[in-house]
């Protein structure tokens, strides 16, 4: 028979039996005295935690939630968004049935998506956990999102396992989702609800699920690979030397030159120009579309010589927008969605560059808008990287930026909407 976390059989009376059990070592570890049996330890570690970080049992906190703009934004610019998907098909359906909820946070322990049944979010609602809501360990306590993303493996936390008291009528399972691409924590996606209602199971198949998310975002990451590779090979055909292209995380798309090697060490924040790679020495950078072109200097003294990038925004042609790259990687293009013309297009003639806050007053007359421009902006730098400057947002200074417009002003981006692209239409 299945086990409880005290290792005693899960029958109803056995269950009640464990907590009353938990609870006795629970008090008696916050009194300070012996208790008669140990926690887990992975529990026990979590209470130690706590007690020197000062969180305090009796009282349950409060974060202030993030705004709807703020969550929004954290969503939109989340990995996690992408696999949502794989997260409501593997645990939504039956931890509803099973008067469960599903609970995703973000690295930074804040939630971002709850769902499942109405009756437990209520009851969810009266100890904050919620929306925008902070479970991370340290202001939380012991839980079934804080404590998985410190110790970095999945945890079921049992009934008086929490820390606050507020908390123990609630079981927790949680997981961990890491990138695939660097092992950065995502996020935690946890199935939460009353002790009489969870699995022994739960913590396994919450794990489960939690690793086919990886295994869907490492999917991901080699299809935008493939993608990169099909701009590389005309890229490399027309290069001598040592060279790479690689993704914005280093990963290898394709080599030329050089023998292949799974991912190259770029700088925190790559830019053009030259730079110190430990795998190449000194190399030269180029932007591609979703990654970097990088050309060994195979030693030379001196950089290596090459022109400014330049960018042509073609916006000439009825719903066929593109932007143009040409530099030392060569030339590429990319096929614009109408927000993203509209964006560039504002950039464009505005090279001292436009804040957030801007933006969202040129596309949508509303200056309050800039989580939606940040998070266009966000997908826009996936293709252009490092010719996009932000904070303001503009082209970098050493681009050269030219703008193809309709021969009638009038049929500037006929389809847009925008304030500021409406007034460029009718000044002509």
């Amino acid at each position: 028979m299945a086990k409880s976390p005290m290792n005693v059989p899960q029958t109803t009376a056995d269950v009640a039996r464990a907590v009353r059990t938990v609870s006795e070592v629970r008090d008696a570890k916050l009194a300070g005295v012996r208790p008669g049996r140990a926690p887990r330890p992975v529990i026990e570690q979590s209470w130690q935690r706590m007690l020197r970080s000062g969180v305090d049992p009796e009282h349950p906190p409060r974060s202030g939630l993030l705004s709807t703009e703020e969550v929004r934004r954290r969503r939109e610019e989340s990995p996690l968004r992408e696999v949502l998907p794989v997260l409501r098909e593997g645990l939504l359906s039956v931890a509803d049935a099973a008067q469960h909820i599903m609970v995703v946070a973000d690295g930074e322990g804040r939630i971002l998506w709850r769902e499942g049944c109405p009756p437990v979010l209520r009851k969810a609602d009266e100890i904050g956990f919620e929306i925008g809501a902070d479970w991370r360990e340290d202001v939380a306590g012991t839980n079934g999102l804080g404590t998985p993303a410190v110790v970095r493996r999945p945890v079921q936390v049992f009934a008086a396992e929490h820390f606050v008291r507020a908390h123990t009528a609630w079981t927790c399972a949680g997981a961990p989702v890491c990138d695939p691409r660097n092992g950065r924590l995502l996020g935690v996606v946890d199935v939460s609800g009353a002790l009489e209602t969870m699995h022994p199971a739960t913590l396994a198949w919450v794990d489960a699920v939690a690793k086919l998310a990886e295994a869907r975002l490492r999917e991901l990451h080699q299809q935008a690979l493939e993608r990169l590779r099909a701009v590389a090979a005309p890229v490399l055909a027309g290069i001598g030397g040592r060279a790479a292209v690689v993704d914005a995380d280093g990963w290898t798309a394709a080599v030329t030159g050089m023998p292949y090697t799974n991912r190259l060490v770029l700088p925190k924040s790559p830019r053009p120009g030259r730079r110190w790679l430990p795998a190449l020495g000194a190399c030269v950078l180029e932007p591609l579309a979703g990654g970097w072109l990088v050309r060994s200097l195979d030693g030379a003294s001196e950089p290596l010589a090459r022109d400014g990038t330049r960018i042509l925004l073609d916006l000439s042609r009825p719903r066929r927008w593109s932007v143009s790259v040409a530099g030392g990687g060569g030339v590429w293009s990319h096929e614009l969605t109408p927000r993203h013309a509209e964006l560039l297009y504002l950039l464009a003639v505005h090279r001292g560059g436009r804040s957030a806050s801007g933006l969202a007053e040129d596309v949508f007359g509303d200056p309050g808008r800039r989580v939606t421009v940040r998070a266009e902006m966000s997908r826009v730098r996936r293709y252009l990287g490092g010719l996009l400057d932000h904070r303001p947002y503009r082209f970098c200074e050493d681009t050269e930026v030219d703008l193809l417009l309709p021969p009638d002003p009038r049929d500037l981006l006929p389809h847009s909407a925008a304030p500021a692209v409406a007034a460029a239409r009718a000044r002509g």
